[in-house]
């Protein structure tokens, strides 16, 4: 997926850059307590003086970096942009689209929660969504990239989504997310945590129609009705594990286990039709043999045999 072009950088008000590792420091410091201080008091009331005392350094140091607070609030929305990027770049990597569906979704959240981890996106987001006047940077955006960024998660996953159904339903999860979010930044722990869980909860419960896991629900109870346990012939059967890369069965009734190789009947070709559009839609041999049972050996073959 593209990620939107960044600079950390441009357009960064600082009277200079710091270069040597102590500069560095005494910048991240400053920024630090600039946190601290907005957090407390507001932006409004934060003086320099405030900041430089917090920050355990010379009033003349802060302004050897940063002409004004308004420089070094700049400075904090680049952080925080930062930190945003590096989660849209980390579940970009993760090819999470071809997780089970609440694992995707758990997985999406749990890396966007990690983001407010750290002081700053948490004062920059409760900030941006109560009074926003002082941004330079961060603007609504932001948001819209977010919402296309999620967008494209949604139609990677349910490719039968239209783009324009992707979009709104990425806007409704986005902008809902977002309002929740400001009312669990603003709680302590453990009501913060409490607040995330319900957040996963409503994703879960809204997103599961757009999920796209009929054909894959689907496909395993066909795989299910085609195994037939060969020590007593029952079709009440469980997934237990695998052995040599195969799915491994575990027979309800009399309680044996079996390979799905020994299935006598075979796979029909509904199941190696919708395998190989599964493997067509750019979901890995392994991830269809984890979610139907059918083993990527053999699904390989099929794939050749095209």
């Amino acid at each position: 997926m593209n990620l939107p072009p960044q600079d950390p950088q441009e357009n960064l008000k600082m009277r200079r850059q710091p270069k040597q590792k102590r500069g560095q420091e005494r910048v991240e410091r400053i920024l630090d307590a600039a946190v601290e201080v907005f957090d407390e008091v507001g932006f409004d009331a934060a003086t320099m003086n405030n900041i430089a005392l917090r920050a355990q350094t010379a009033i003349g140091s802060v302004y050897q970096f940063f002409p004004d607070k308004l420089a070094i609030f700049q400075a904090l929305e680049l952080r925080h942009l930062e930190r945003v990027h590096t989660a849209w770049a980390k579940l970009s990597s993760l090819n999470i689209a071809e997780l089970p569906f609440e694992t995707f979704i758990k997985t999406m959240l749990k890396i966007f929660k990690e983001i407010f981890d750290e002081p700053t996106s948490r004062l920059l987001f409760i900030q941006y969504f109560t009074s926003n006047a002082m941004f330079q940077t961060i603007d609504d955006s932001l948001t819209q990239q977010g919402i296309d960024f999620q967008a494209k998660l949604l139609h990677a996953r349910n490719p039968k989504l239209s783009l324009e159904k992707c979009q709104l339903v990425a806007e409704i999860c986005v902008q809902a997310a977002n309002a929740l979010l400001v009312v669990a930044l603003r709680n302590p722990e453990p009501r913060r945590e409490e607040i995330f869980q319900q957040i996963e909860e409503l994703m879960i419960a809204y997103l599961r129609p757009y999920a796209g896991d009929e054909l894959m629900d689907d496909l395993h109870n066909q795989v299910m009705k085609v195994m037939i346990c060969p020590h007593c012939n029952s079709r009440r059967l469980s997934k237990n594990g695998h052995r040599h890369s195969k799915q491994r069965y575990l027979c309800k009734d009399c309680g044996k286990q079996f390979l799905e190789s020994y299935s006598p009947s075979g796979y029909s070709n509904d199941i190696k039709q919708q395998c190989l559009e599964l493997h067509n839609r750019g979901i890995g041999f392994r991830e269809i043999e984890r979610q139907t049972g059918v083993s990527h050996n053999t699904i390989i073959n099929w794939a050749k045999e095209k």
